[in-house]
């Protein structure tokens, strides 16, 4: 995939689902991934065309684990022309202090998004941007019904009445298998998450899962995807 097409792919997402005003400021969460990255290069290019005007900040969660060398991200938005901040937590002594192993990922997550949530209210933000794809919206839906017995994947917009802060996803119709062809055409500084629970989830086993399925039923991630748009989901008003 070329920048052009990621651009086609978010600008398409931004208009179905107003994803930005005029003179919003956005913070664009960076976990050093794939998709965060791709999710940058995108804002970043199409502040310079898109019809309205908007500001982003990039902004890093360090969870406290060490081993989380930032630099080369750094690089990247000094060439995008992004402001970047690192904001330092110590997330991993109060996860690793948790006994209960089960909970440690959904802690991590909480406690991950308040910070980072905190971070773009101190730096004037309106707006946080999520790099979920695609397949992450398919994934929640699956998981969804695996484990909780209900249809349901996050929206494209969520509003937050209690900061004034609304989360948009820019990439949600992008497919996982493109942004990896970014990632290697761009050659895209990915820093490994230093988390050592990264990778033993739900989510993980769902995402082999949906590979499984779309391997064995060529399309069916597709269709599914169109089936949540069409669901009538809570939330996915347009």
């Amino acid at each position: 995939m070329d920048l052009q097409r990621l651009y086609s792919y978010t600008r398409k997402a931004l208009q179905d689902y107003c994803m930005i005003n005029s003179n919003d400021k956005i913070a664009v969460g960076i976990s050093g991934g794939k998709d965060s990255l791709a999710l940058l290069y995108s804002l970043a290019g199409l502040r310079n065309f898109y019809p309205v005007t908007f500001q982003i900040v990039a902004l890093t969660v360090d969870l406290g684990y060490g081993n989380f060398d930032l630099s080369e991200i750094q690089h990247l938005c000094e060439q995008l022309n992004v402001e970047y901040h690192i904001i330092n937590t110590q997330i991993s002594d109060i996860v690793s202090e948790n006994r209960e192993n089960k909970s440690r990922c959904s802690l991590c997550a909480r406690l991950r998004k308040g910070a980072f949530r905190d971070a773009a209210l101190s730096y004037g933000c309106n707006k946080i941007a999520y790099a979920h794809h695609m397949d992450d919206i398919i994934e929640t839906m699956l998981l969804s019904l695996l484990y909780e017995g209900r249809f349901y994947a996050f929206p494209p917009v969520t509003r937050f009445e209690d900061s004034n802060l609304t989360v948009i996803r820019p990439l949600m119709y992008c497919p996982e298998s493109e942004i990896n062809g970014f990632l290697h055409k761009y050659n895209l500084p990915v820093v490994k998450n230093p988390c050592p629970y990264d990778g033993h989830t739900k989510r993980e086993y769902v995402k082999k899962l949906l590979v499984q399925l779309n391997h064995e039923n060529p399309g069916v991630k597709k269709r599914l995807f169109h089936a949540i748009l069409e669901g009538k989901i809570e939330d996915w008003n347009l």
